[in-house]
């Protein structure tokens, strides 16, 4: 099947509904994904049936499992866009910022929804230093990751964007009953409360995956996030 094909099919089953050329949008994204990995390193699925599947559904799966309409999200190190951009091309309705700390990914990102005519703000930070920004601390109704770190590391880096009433929702593996045990103080210092965990299948293959949606009962306090070195040497 082509892109559109496995992307709409999908999508239908997760029970995500997809807007009048979403899947359109999704081929050109993934044309620009596979014309500048060769000159940059955005990621290591290639292929229009692998990057259909265990990026672009894969990421679609968390507008299932929570309602994004409406809502101001930011995509804390969102790399080649995920989850975020994706997301922001089937929900048009949502306000998107896609965060990542690297010029070049970012430019990446910018591209992407030039193309696609995507609406998405795409900034250049170290989440940690924009999570201080005024305009930023606990202004968001979601913060989503799909970022390669622990879960207590994460929350560190996210919770501080979401306001009270919203949530932050971690892209995990099916296997994260660890890290979930190794989060559960950071949880509770930075405003979180108690976790829920929504697995779900990536249609078309064997993979579950889980989404840890984490509501955010009371403010972060003033001192976190910590500086970034601070943070990987002395998690919570």
């Amino acid at each position: 099947m082509k892109l559109e094909e496995l992307v709409s099919s999908g999508a239908a089953v997760m029970g995500v509904p997809l807007p009048a050329g979403a899947p359109e949008k999704l081929r050109a994204y993934f044309g620009l994904l596979t014309e500048r990995n060769r000159v940059m390193n955005l990621t290591a699925i290639e292929g229009e049936e692998d990057v259909a599947r265990l990026h672009f559904l894969d990421c679609l799966a968390l507008a299932a499992v929570w309602d994004f309409s409406g809502k101001k999200i930011i995509d804390v190190g969102s790399g080649a866009g995920f989850p975020g951009l994706p997301i922001a091309i089937a929900v048009p309705g949502a306000q998107f910022t896609l965060l990542d700390s690297l010029g070049k990914r970012v430019d990446f990102l910018n591209d992407v929804c030039r193309e696609t005519g995507t609406q998405a703000e795409c900034l250049n930070a170290r989440a940690e230093e924009a999570a201080r920004q005024p305009e930023r601390r606990e202004c968001y109704d979601a913060a989503v990751s799909r970022a390669v770190a622990r879960l207590n590391i994460l929350c560190e880096l996210c919770l501080p964007f979401v306001k009270v009433g919203g949530v932050f929702i971690a892209m995990k593996a099916a296997a994260a009953e660890e890290e979930l045990a190794e989060a559960e103080s950071a949880v509770k210092l930075l405003g979180g409360g108690r976790p829920e965990v929504r697995d779900y299948r990536i249609p078309g293959t064997d993979l579950t995956h889980r989404a840890v949606i984490i509501p955010k009962e009371s403010p972060t306090p003033e001192k976190y996030p910590r500086r970034f070195a601070r943070i990987q040497k002395s998690p919570l």
